[in-house]
């Protein structure tokens, strides 16, 4: 049931009709004596969908917090227990998307190992750059993982950062541009030797991805 805005009482009788079995499950067939009415049954349908029909699960959920008093801490300190239980969206830093990503270096020691760590230090550089547009850094999230925002219960699996050698098995001829697989929350960087590089093939995937944000 959206909203009822018919302007005449039959009308609003037809509106009811199809929605017959939904308000008498609800508790919320009144009687239309009035368009006045009208609006008394969008407040009944409203108090069902949003305080009674999760009434029982929230009280349940209200029981289990009681276990070793957690439900009595909370109502002492509210401000404390507020960051769990609301989510609140915050701006991203190039640190925080730096801290999300595990990245999957080769041995110490070998010439692929050197050759990553040079990259690791211009993925960090092009955080860093990031933070100065307005958006930059939820648009290098959205790249690797299909989301702007940190999920309040983190990614699953956790997002991941892997690198294009020369002559590895699925390619054909090394890709110049950064690859990501948003199923798996990883990315995949090619070695190049200079940052200015580097940004300039990660600025134009960034602005040439669509869908799951594969060049």
């Amino acid at each position: 049931p959206g909203s009822f805005t018919d302007t005449t009482l039959e009308d609003l009788e037809k509106s009811k009709e199809p929605l017959l079995d939904y308000l008498a499950n609800a508790g919320c067939l009144r009687p239309m004596r009035s368009l006045r009415d009208r609006d008394l049954l969008v407040h009944d349908i409203v108090m069902f969908q949003v305080i009674h029909r999760v009434q029982g699960p929230f009280q349940r959920f209200c029981e289990g917090l009681k276990t070793l008093g957690v439900l009595e801490k909370m109502r002492r300190h509210p401000d404390s227990f507020r960051p769990l239980f609301c989510y609140e969206p915050h701006m991203l830093t190039a640190d925080q998307v730096d801290d999300l990503f595990n990245i999957h270096l080769s041995p110490e020691g070998s010439n692929k190992r050197a050759a990553e760590e040079t990259v690791v230090t211009f993925w960090r550089d092009y955080l860093q750059d990031a933070e100065e547009g307005p958006s930059k850094l939820q648009k290098i999230l959205a790249f690797a993982t299909g989301a702007t925002a940190v999920p309040p219960i983190g990614f699953s699996p956790a997002p991941s950062i892997e690198f294009i050698h020369r002559g590895d098995d699925d390619f054909s001829s090394t890709p110049i541009f950064p690859l990501a697989n948003t199923c798996v929350n990883c990315i995949r960087l090619p070695l190049h030797v200079s940052y200015q590089l580097f940004k300039e093939k990660f600025d134009f995937a960034l602005g040439n991805t669509f869908g799951f944000g594969r060049v």
